[in-house]
């Protein structure tokens, strides 16, 4: 214990806190250039890898995918509701053959059908011969 705190107390101190004109890794152009003084060919390429920067900086991936999630999901609704389930006020609509076609294999799906008959089921027991225990 006492060990460790003589090292600590022999080390040197640590390096003076960051200071821009003792810097050793210095910039090799200045930031922002003059404008003035470059072409425009040069001027267009920092401005195109600006724009690129500030696009990915700036960009959202899980925000975008969800407001897409979110509009593709309130459009589907909407069509759907507005096809199959919604009043329009009159008998003869334009989906009046979906409507049907719709609630007739949704009325199928959760009711037993009258056409088909489901066959009694068979007991094995009556089936199979009887062995007689000793």
């Amino acid at each position: 214990m006492f060990s460790t705190a003589i090292r600590r107390a022999a080390a040197p101190q640590k390096a003076p806190v960051f200071n821009i004109h003792t810097n050793p890794y210095k910039a090799k152009k200045s930031w922002p250039p003059d404008f003035t003084k470059l072409s425009p060919k040069h001027q267009f390429r920092l401005e195109r890898r600006y724009r690129r920067r500030a696009k990915l900086k700036w960009a959202r991936p899980t925000w975008t995918k969800a407001m897409k999630l979110a509009q593709w999901g309130s459009v589907t609704f909407v069509l759907t509701y507005g096809i199959l389930f919604m009043d329009w006020g009159r008998e003869d609509t334009p989906f009046k053959s979906v409507r049907e076609w719709f609630h007739g294999g949704l009325g199928s799906f959760w009711t037993a059908s009258a056409q088909r008959s489901r066959p009694t089921p068979r007991h094995r027991d009556s089936e199979s011969p009887t062995t007689t225990s000793p």
